[in-house]
């Protein structure tokens, strides 16, 4: 058994209990999946980096659910900035990740912590019956063809007409499961609908999210950073966003709202990357011994 130092940080939000929760696991890289995975679920969180050395950026982050190791996610890349800044970690105003979706760079600008995330990948489009059926919704709710989008990790892009479809939205776990079939994708966690709505849960927003989750993950993902980024990029690419920079919101009707400002890079038809920025809040640290194998 060893003792590693970790932090716990609520990711796209600038007070405890607001946004996503994530436990940033300092110098963990070097774990094997079936400790970082038993510990995830230990936590009952979605998501828990685990951070070691890099010979190609400043710092190594592995990325795991309570399920699997995943290449890439927003607010745990939030959240594992934050830890390292709170610590003294970080020299200067700027940082590069090595991440299993390649080089993600930081910025610090003020208390904000701005993410690039790589240029957006416009997978096959998704029939939207089907996935009208894995949330069980009628098809006329979704307003634009649902398509896969990736910007380091792939979410199903599916955008609702109102308010009223997004919370009305359950996930059907058994349709979700042929969706990902049908697709071809290995796992129900790759076809999760990302569901936006082109009105703010608030006034000072631009859209309002849910991301519905399959088992061993909570039911609901209060704040999805990277499927924010990959988001924003659909809704450039099919014209539904007029501006060059907006504040996406999810998380608000679970009592954990959080906020990002999400800015595109390049024009809408040939970008560069997404820029994804958001504010961390240290909600504890401690010591967890964890083993180096899962009996």
């Amino acid at each position: 058994m060893s003792w590693f130092d970790f932090d716990w940080v609520d990711a796209f939000s600038d007070r405890a209990f607001g946004g996503n929760g994530c436990a940033v696991v300092h110098g963990g890289a070097s774990l094997p999946e079936s400790v970082c995975t038993a510990y995830v679920r230990e936590t009952s969180l979605v998501e828990c980096t685990f951070t070691g050395p890099s010979e190609v950026a400043d710092i190594r982050v592995r990325y795991f659910l309570a399920s699997r190791e995943i290449p890439f996610a927003g607010h745990p890349t939030i959240a594992t900035v934050a830890a390292m800044r709170s610590r003294g970690m970080i020299e200067g105003d700027a940082l590069t990740l090595e991440t299993g979706a390649g080089i993600v760079s930081i910025r610090l600008a003020g208390d904000e912590i701005e993410m690039t995330q790589v240029a957006p990948q416009f997978g096959t489009p998704v029939p939207v019956e089907m996935v009208a059926e894995g949330i069980g919704l009628t098809s006329d709710a979704i307003i634009s063809p649902p398509q896969m989008v990736s910007t380091g990790l792939p979410f199903c892009i599916t955008v609702l007409r109102d308010h009223t479809a997004l919370r009305a939205a359950r996930l059907n776990v058994e349709a979700l499961r042929r969706m990902a079939e049908t697709q071809g994708y290995d796992g129900t966690d790759m076809m999760e609908p990302f569901l936006v709505t082109l009105e703010g849960a608030t006034d000072a927003g631009d859209t309002f999210s849910r991301l519905l989750m399959a088992p061993p993950s909570p039911p609901e993902d209060p704040f999805t950073g990277s499927a924010t980024g990959a988001m924003a990029a659909y809704l450039w690419k099919r014209g539904l966003m007029d501006k060059d920079s907006f504040v996406a919101e999810q998380g608000h009707d679970m009592g954990r709202p959080g906020r990002a400002t999400v800015t595109r890079l390049g024009p809408p038809e040939a970008m560069t990357g997404i820029r994804v920025a958001g504010t961390g809040h240290v909600l504890m640290r401690g010591q967890v011994d964890l083993p180096q194998e899962v009996a």
